[in-house]
């Protein structure tokens, strides 16, 4: 059941406005529903078994065109994550993000700035468009001056205490869902489309870690404002929203993101993530994006 506190209606800037890792959920994700009764509606009719493996031309012609869009190139940014225990505990780690395109590929390297128990540590990887390659992952460790390789099965796990985990950093291949249209309904003023993605192969599911999410896609933009998604092990759930949106060097960027996991009603972990200081078409040296340019710090 939908904790009602997520129906709330996030807070959309409508004017410049933005993206994240496009949920996958890679992005990438939110808003909010109208009327309890239409979310009411829409979970009702995700649950539904005859339609859990149902792929639809449709809804994935609206899935392509959110894959395709206009993401900018040679990207850098500020990043701020806070990290929420249950008792409301908070850490706050901040980071700095390069992103670079490589044909259809994509290479992006985090840098932790602060605090000292992170500092310097990094992040890289490279998503590949094909979706029989696996994208590779590389994290370095300062404290131990190590680089270890993020290897397929491990993926699935927490990405630096993060509600996030390391396969949400990149997009998933459209080729391993099926797509079901649900519904469409309005948020915040703008018309959405109520999508249910369903992995038709096991090993998509043991490397993200998901058995099925249903994304909200506004139709003006074909960003994913929102998803709940369904865990493979401990009953437990993720919603993911998008709380900012904004338009930069018309680009649009999420800018402040939230992804809560719960189990039931309950809260176990909730991770903030904001994002200042975007800009586009940065000078970046390929070389840059390489476990050396890793291991050599921002």
């Amino acid at each position: 059941m939908l904790d009602g506190s997520w129906l709330r209606t996030a807070r959309i800037a409508p004017g410049p406005c933005a993206r994240v890792m496009r949920w996958t959920i890679s992005a990438a994700i939110s808003g909010a529903v109208s009327t309890a009764m239409a979310t009411t509606m829409v979970f009702a009719i995700a649950i539904d078994p005859a339609q859990a493996f149902a792929d639809e031309p449709r809804a994935r012609e609206i899935m392509q065109k959110v894959d395709q869009r206009d993401e900018g190139d040679n990207q850098t940014s500020d990043l701020q994550m806070i990290l929420i225990d249950k008792r409301g505990n908070r850490r706050v780690r901040e980071l700095r993000s390069f992103r670079k395109d490589k044909g259809e590929d994509s290479y992006t390297l985090m840098f932790f700035i602060s605090p000292a128990d992170v500092k310097d540590t990094g992040f890289l990887t490279y998503d590949y468009e094909d979706p029989d390659r696996d994208d590779d992952q590389w994290l370095y460790l300062p404290a131990l001056k190590k680089t270890k390789r993020i290897a397929a099965s491990n993926k699935s796990g927490s990405f630096m205490g993060s509600d996030f985990s390391y396969a949400d950093m990149t997009d998933r291949p459209l080729e391993k869902y099926d797509y079901t249209l649900l519904k469409e309904i309005e948020i915040d003023g703008y018309a959405v489309w109520v999508i249910q993605a369903v992995p038709t192969q096991t090993d998509e599911i043991d490397e993200t870690g998901y058995t099925k999410s249903i994304q909200f896609i506004r139709q003006d933009n074909y960003v994913a404002i929102r998803a709940k998604i369904w865990l493979k092990k401990g009953q437990r759930n993720k919603y993911m929203e998008v709380k900012e949106l904004e338009m930069i060097d018309g680009i649009w960027v999420p800018t402040l993101i939230t992804m809560t996991t719960k189990k039931g009603n309950r809260t176990l972990h909730k991770t903030i993530l904001r994002t200042s200081n975007v800009k586009f078409d940065e000078p970046l040296d390929f070389d840059f994006f390489s476990v050396r340019g890793l291991e050599a710090g921002p």
